[in-house]
């Protein structure tokens, strides 16, 4: 503090002040003032940089009003332009496309979907590698988009269900069926329908009838070992113009042949097929010996 002296005087009398004997100037000088200027400059140019700084971000990502970049926030949503990389999971309600462009999902790797319940666990995933589709679920369906309400293909743990009107294999291999298969028509259009089983046996069932029909050509049954048709209540019918059996084997009564090539067809007790020399009579009971040496 600044200490100076006072003079009491009284009224009238005429003295001079006397001068303070210490006088202290207020302020700072010398080396602190040097340090406070310094320092006050180099805040200004943190304070530059520091702006220089945020003004350059936000032009690079791309800043403004309605969003960051191509990444634009709407009422409805987030909107995101152009081709975009996630590098940890995405969480979202719903992912569609604009209405004139389609929704690519690309990546190095593979493409899983997981679906989850409100414990945390995985209910269902659909995973698309490079070699193949996986699906988990315990259902996989495909309805008709035209069409609600119409079932096109299910598959569950105890069965698959096609809905649509017609199954189309255009395999060159064609279909294969490890177990038995149920349809209530089997057919082709322009090509040659062939059922084959290469080392095991073929069975066509039906509750009421087989119909095997040709239309503009042949019919053509191949097997290594036998070929029954058997009907339980009803008669096998077999409808055409011409009927050639050409192998089947002449019955003996123990004499030598005729000539003749007039033979009649003849059936034994088994069902075996023979030839007779057909006489004014039937002879199928005289050329019987093949059908006793058969049993």
């Amino acid at each position: 503090m600044v200490r100076e002296q006072y003079t009491t005087t009284t009224a009238g009398t005429n003295l001079d002040r006397p001068e303070p004997q210490y006088i202290y100037n207020v302020g700072i000088y010398g080396w602190r003032k040097r340090c406070l200027y310094l320092f006050v400059l180099l805040l200004i140019i943190i304070i530059v940089v520091d702006l220089a700084l945020t003004i350059w971000i936000l032009k690079v990502m791309w800043f403004s009003p309605i969003g960051m970049g191509y990444l634009h926030v709407q009422s409805e949503g987030v909107r995101l332009e152009g081709e975009s990389e996630f590098l940890h999971p995405l969480y979202a309600k719903e992912v569609h496309s604009r209405k004139d462009s389609s929704l690519l999902l690309q990546s190095a790797h593979n493409v899983t979907l997981n679906a989850r319940n409100a414990d945390g666990n995985i209910t269902g995933r659909l995973s698309v590698g490079p070699n193949m589709v996986e699906v988990d679920g315990q259902q996989f369906h495909i309805n008709s988009v035209n069409l609600p309400g119409k079932m096109l293909f299910i598959v569950n743990e105890s069965e698959v269900r096609i809905g649509t009107d017609k199954l189309r294999v255009t395999g060159p291999e064609g279909a294969l069926c490890e177990h038995s298969i149920e349809t209530p028509l089997v057919t082709t259009e322009g090509e040659e329908l062939r059922l084959e089983s290469p080392t095991r046996s073929m069975s066509i069932d039906a509750p009421r009838g087989v119909n095997i029909e040709a239309q503009t050509g042949g019919i053509k049954a191949l097997s290594h070992l036998d070929i029954k048709l058997h009907s339980r209540d009803g008669m096998l019918k077999l409808e055409a113009k011409g009927l050639q059996l050409p192998d089947l084997p002449q019955g003996t009564n123990g004499e030598s042949g005729t000539s003749q090539k007039l033979y009649e067809i003849c059936v034994c007790p088994d069902g075996k097929l023979y030839l007779a020399i057909a006489d004014v009579e039937s002879t199928c009971q005289a050329y019987s010996r093949d059908c006793q040496s058969s049993t």
